[in-house]
């Protein structure tokens, strides 16, 4: 469900659109609240997770996700519905940090990979399935639809956790890192608006260079607070091991690049070559499609390759298949994107499998956790961040192009312009993957064993 509502919504946006009067800058913001609360809220709601309890957590966050997917189906206008996408993505950051860590405590032995490994499965096909399913139900029905579905899945997510999840938290954890949070979500919030702003205001708009000092001024002052307090929430000596880093930068890379490109190839497969919901689903399926195939040859060659050996190449795959697909013009239909979008799908294939271990293989066991959050984080500071950055770039080249051209040409002007922008983004992410990512970072740390609640007897606690 948190995996469907970033691809399923990218479908809906040319409705969205059209039904509620929103402009470029709506629509970046209805995908980007959500991956900018889900990216501020993950390490945060990590913490709480483990001092208030991980069931608890994971039933309040799954109740504010489905309670913000009825917000987003009853919207009015542009203003309601990106209020009630940060509110999903309020509830996602906490079912996202709590899910894997209630599997460990509710399964034990063979049946912990067995679950894992459908946890795994679901991840793959909700992300490739996305497109078509939110094409079937915005065609089928309308855009509110891709909303409405997940009220029924929230509703028995919720009676089944309620009834049989078993509560599990850390005896002793820390309290939040308040400061910290609130700095990274205003440092985050800070550039993401100016980016966004921009796009209609100019880079040279005294808001847009205010925005963009505050967001550097912010930061600074993370990295201060990060540095002083006792506990934390995100360990500046991580930042030490350059494996660490090199997933960062991947991380950020892949969907700062081709996920965020997405919501541009939407408009152009809805808006300039009049493609219903449903037929831009099913051509995106291309590139998801690919992508399921070679992740599954990449979870195989993981076990014998050397991890920057599948996520550098990948990621420089992503960028040539971006680079392939730029040179559209007014009179080119989508056929002119299918080389890109294979060589693109076939690279994010071969990165997203391994891009975990990146942040969870090279540090301690108990920093696991802190490391996978980080990882998760980057991945939607890309989401946001391209997204608003290739809108500016975009709608700038509209304006250049659109004094001259016709609409289609100057569509295509800025569309090509996106796909060298966002292929050079993939590339250099991958240059870095592998001048960064090292075998001899990884260490063989001990499984993790979840730490129970002190008050429930059983061998599972005198085991921990």
């Amino acid at each position: 469900m948190l995996l469907l509502d970033v691809t399923i919504v990218t479908v809906a946006l040319p409705d969205i659109e059209r039904d509620l009067g929103a402009g470029l800058s709506d629509l970046q913001w209805v995908t980007d609240a959500y991956a900018l609360t889900l990216a501020a809220l993950l390490l945060t709601s990590g913490v709480l997770a483990d001092r208030f309890g991980r069931k608890r957590l994971f039933l309040a966050g799954l109740a504010v996700f489905t309670a913000g997917s009825l917000a987003c189906a009853l919207a009015q206008d542009p203003t309601a519905l990106i209020i009630s996408r940060a509110a999903q993505g309020v509830g996602g950051a906490v079912l996202f940090a709590t899910s894997l860590a209630l599997l460990a405590a509710t399964f034990h032995g063979r049946e912990r990979g067995v679950a894992f490994g459908v946890w795994g499965a679901v991840t793959g096909l909700a992300t490739a399935l996305g497109p078509v399913l939110g094409g079937v139900i915005t065609t089928g029905l309308d855009w509110r639809g891709v909303f409405w579905v997940n009220l029924p899945i929230g509703v028995v997510a919720f009676a089944i956790g309620a009834r049989y999840l078993e509560e599990s938290r850390v005896p002793h954890a820390h309290r939040p890192d308040i400061a910290g949070f609130v700095t990274l979500t205003a440092t985050l919030a800070g550039l993401v608006y100016g980016l966004i702003r921009a796009s209609e205001s100019g880079w040279d708009d005294r808001i847009v260079i205010g925005s963009f000092v505050a967001a550097a001024v912010l930061l600074i002052a993370f990295i201060v607070i990060e540095h002083a307090v006792a506990h934390p929430m995100f360990d500046l000596g991580l930042l030490r091991i350059p494996t660490f880093v090199g997933g960062l930068v991947a991380a950020f890379a892949m969907n700062g690049s081709l996920f965020a490109m997405l919501l541009y190839v939407t408009l152009y497969l809805q808006n300039d070559l009049q493609y219903s919901a449903l037929a831009s689903g099913v051509r995106l399926l291309l590139m998801s499609g690919i992508a399921m195939i070679t992740a599954t040859i990449a979870g195989r060659l993981s076990a014998h390759l050397p991890v920057r050996w599948l996520i550098g190449p990948g990621l420089v795959l992503v960028g040539l298949g971006l680079f392939t697909m730029a040179g559209i013009t007014a009179a080119d239909g989508w056929a002119h994107l299918i080389p890109g979008l294979i060589i693109a799908g076939a690279g994010s294939g071969l990165v997203n499998p391994p891009l975990a271990s990146t942040a969870v293989g090279v540090v301690h066991h108990r920093s696991a956790g802190m490391a996978s959050g980080a990882n998760t984080t980057l991945r939607q500071v890309g989401i946001a961040v391209g997204i608003a950055a290739y809108g500016s770039i975009f709608a700038a080249a509209l304006r250049n192009h659109g004094a001259t051209d016709g609409l289609r040409t100057a569509y295509a002007g800025g569309l090509n312009e996106l796909f060298v922008v966002s292929g050079g983004l993939a590339v250099l992410g991958g240059l870095l993957a592998l001048a960064l990512i090292r075998s001899r970072d990884f260490v063989a740390a001990a499984p993790v064993q979840p730490e129970l609640d002190p008050a429930r007897p059983g061998p599972e606690v005198s085991q921990v």
